[in-house]
């Protein structure tokens, strides 16, 4: 189970990196100029603390999986890793409505990622 765990801290690591590039994929610095001065911070700021979260996240997985595994606060925490994911899936399905093949793929990744942080507490 400790090799899930370590897979747990790559997925992650993975989510942190693809929010780090969020500027440039989803072209924030000219659109996000479209809106209001304070929509535009939330935005930005609510993208650090996901990138803050998964990397904190992804060191717990690596620097301390033992843990993880093997007490209540380890298997709470990795249960709440997978609860985030639960609502994150969900959420696709509430704001995103419109029938596009990578708003499916995400779906499925972030259904992988329940699975993944629940294993270890299940197995």
């Amino acid at each position: 189970m400790k090799t899930i765990v370590y897979i747990c801290g790559i997925y992650s690591l993975a989510f942190a990196i693809f929010h780090i590039g969020f500027w440039k994929i989803f072209k924030w610095n000219d659109d996000l100029k479209k809106l209001i001065f304070a929509n535009r911070g939330i935005m930005q700021i609510l993208n650090v603390q996901i990138i803050y979260y998964f990397l904190f996240v992804s060191f717990l997985c690596f620097g301390y999986s033992e843990e993880l595994m093997n007490t209540k606060l380890g298997n709470t925490l990795l249960l709440s890793c997978s609860l985030f994911w639960l609502i994150r899936t969900v959420q696709q399905f509430i704001f995103f409505k419109k029938n596009h093949y990578v708003i499916h793929i995400l779906t499925v990744l972030f259904m992988i990622g329940i699975v993944l942080f629940s294993l270890p507490v299940f197995v």
